[in-house]
């Protein structure tokens, strides 16, 4: 038996459905398609990959979807060879759920959620076998390749790599993709002109570039009047949506999560999460699941909604998972729940009450990354000058956020704060970004606990493509780096050095994976070459310098600075998916700039 067959068996021997059964994926008949989803990371990780995860329950549970749908994951006994990943033996790589090889898959699926990661999608194609570059994938005889997911927001960066894009929710247009490719098995050659008509299916090889020097397109349209020259985003209702949309469909049997809302009532210019419309699971359907969780004794539960506070329903639900977390402690056991950051004008005293009678609460972040200090209330003022606050469009006013520490203080159970802050957004001046020391300073004041956390994380600005901000200017990620190491010594000298290391932490520095955003969120086709050279030298891309980047996107045209300007174009490398009020990002912009000139 082979070390991967091995590895898969035991998968699927620890796997546990969790919503009423589906059609088992290893039933592969010759009238269904075989769709593969490709997962970037390790087994338990991909269970909380609820884009593909709901997509391949949907596909196995409906009978008018003409495929079966199968895993592949990075496999703990797969090797690294430089950028590569290995199989050991050079033995084919397989799904979780067929021995048959992925590369014999008709379709393939990648989800990408960072703009920065896009390099993943050349070492799962390699592993699997199949050529990288659309032009080299011959139709029926290699897998479709479709990608989705925020992190091709922008996806002009790997227009030469994916051969559908679908943008919004896939739910939809995934299975109009399927039936269309099946009903073409038998002549492929001209099925990507089909698919470009179906709503929310991107298809880059049926636009023309004209290219821009240093970086950007002069133009980008269809290349024939067939294919629409925009794409609108999908976005289903509540009633069309199944449950694995708001429900992790299996469990490795540690840890289970869900999804209360969809999107979030508010549209701050830097975000967007408010892009869909929001939405809510019925409360039934999840304490339904809870059920089924304390029947299976899944300890840790993922509440996976960035915006849970705003679930009309929370308290009842709160209350479900404290029922079950006391019958468990009553057997001697821990159920952990973790929440992820809520708005602080969203926080009030029952909502408190009820997170900290769950007993073991975290925040996602923290129990991934941090050793100690776990974050039970996490807030995001994103800036310390109330006025850029509200240029940007959010409503969280320090007021509210005091209050918010007044709410957490009054708790007494509250003993640790996570405050995420947004750093080298333009119209931002050198006393705002010091200003973030004094303002966990003194919310470490305010929260007045002898053993009192207060962790600062940082993030650099990032223009997201299809929000207000898609235009503006960047800083370059190596001043960001600067501007944490001042903050950080700043607040090491308010408060002093023994208080900085027991009650503080500031988080920051992703360079490396800032330095690929800064090109792959707003390049054109051009970048994708030059990520695959960067990944065929054997660059450690974890580890990636601007100069690196700066000399690899010479050698293609382009200029690493031309990705930090404002983009003052008329064509935009998202053109065809660009739905963005014009007049807006032009307010915005003159607003940020008079703040800075006054």
């Amino acid at each position: 038996m082979s070390l991967i067959e091995r590895e898969t068996d035991r998968i699927r021997a620890r796997e546990i459905p969790l919503l009423p059964a589906a059609r088992p994926p290893a039933i592969q008949t010759e009238d269904r398609l075989r769709m593969v989803f490709l997962f970037p990371y390790g087994h338990a990780y991909s269970l909380m990959a609820n884009g593909p995860m709901a997509l391949h329950d949907m596909i196995n549970r409906r009978s008018d979807i003409p495929a079966v749908a199968e895993r592949a994951i990075q496999y703990d006994c797969l090797t690294p060879d430089g950028n590569r990943l290995r199989t050991p033996g050079g033995e084919p790589y397989r799904s979780i759920e067929s021995p048959l090889p992925v590369r014999e898959a008709d379709v393939v699926g990648v989800s990408l959620t960072h703009s920065g990661d896009l390099h993943s999608l050349l070492r799962l194609l390699d592993l699997a076998g199949i050529p990288r570059r659309s032009a080299d994938r011959s139709p029926g005889l290699h897998p479709l390749v479709v990608g989705g997911n925020k992190g091709l927001a922008n996806p002009e960066p790997l227009a030469d790599y994916l051969d559908v894009v679908a943008i919004g929710e896939a739910e939809g247009a995934l299975a109009e993709l399927l039936r269309t490719v099946h009903a073409h098995r038998a002549r492929p050659e001209g099925v990507l002109e089909h698919l470009a008509r179906i709503p929310g299916l991107y298809v880059p090889a049926l636009f023309e570039r004209e290219t821009a020097p240093g970086g950007g397109l002069h133009a980008l349209h269809p290349r024939t009047p067939t294919i629409p020259a925009a794409v609108h985003p999908q976005y289903l209702r509540v009633e069309d949506l199944h449950p694995a949309h708001f429900l992790y469909p299996r469990t490795d049997g540690s840890a289970a999560g869900l999804h209360p809302v969809l999107g979030c009532r508010h549209s701050c210019h830097f975000c967007n999460l408010g892009l869909p419309p929001f939405r809510q699971a019925p409360l039934d359907m999840l304490t339904g699941y809870i059920d089924r969780l304390e029947e299976l004794k899944v300890r840790t539960i993922i509440l996976s909604a960035p915006t849970f506070t705003q679930y009309r329903h929370r308290r009842p639900l709160l209350d479900h998972i404290r029922s079950y977390a006391r019958r468990a402690a009553a057997e001697g056991e821990k159920v952990t729940t973790i929440i992820g950051s809520v708005r602080a004008d969203e926080i009030t005293v029952d909502y408190l009450k009820d997170v900290t009678e769950l007993g073991d609460v975290g925040h996602l972040f923290t129990e991934l990354n941090l050793s100690k200090a776990r974050g039970i209330v996490t807030l995001a003022p994103e800036w310390a000058a109330p006025d850029l606050v509200a240029l940007y469009g959010k409503t969280q006013t320090r007021q509210k956020i005091d209050r918010a520490i007044d709410l957490c203080r009054d708790s007494d159970r509250v003993n640790s704060l996570m405050l995420y802050f947004i750093v080298g957004a333009p119209g931002e001046r050198p006393e705002d970004r010091l200003a973030i020391a004094e303002y966990a300073r003194d919310i470490h004041k305010q929260l007045d606990r002898p053993d009192g956390t207060v962790i600062v994380k940082l993030h650099q600005f990032m223009p997201k493509p299809g929000t207000p901000t898609q235009r503006l200017a960047m800083t370059d990620p190596e001043v960001v780096r600067g501007y944490g190491d001042q903050i950080r010594d700043r607040l090491r000298d308010l408060v002093g050095p023994r208080a900085f290391e027991d009650h503080f932490r500031v988080i920051y520095g992703e360079t490396a994976r800032m330095h690929l955003e800064v090109v792959c969120s707003r390049g054109d086709h051009r970048v994708g070459h030059a990520l695959e050279d960067l990944y065929d030298a054997g660059t450690d891309l974890t580890a990636l310098t601007k100069d690196q980047l700066a000399d690899t996107l010479a050698r293609h045209g382009l200029d690493y600075d031309r990705h930090l300007r404002h983009m003052d174009d008329a064509v935009l490398p998202w053109h065809a998916l660009n739905h963005v009020n014009r007049s807006a990002e032009q307010h915005l912009s003159e607003a940020l700039t008079r703040r800075v000139t006054e």
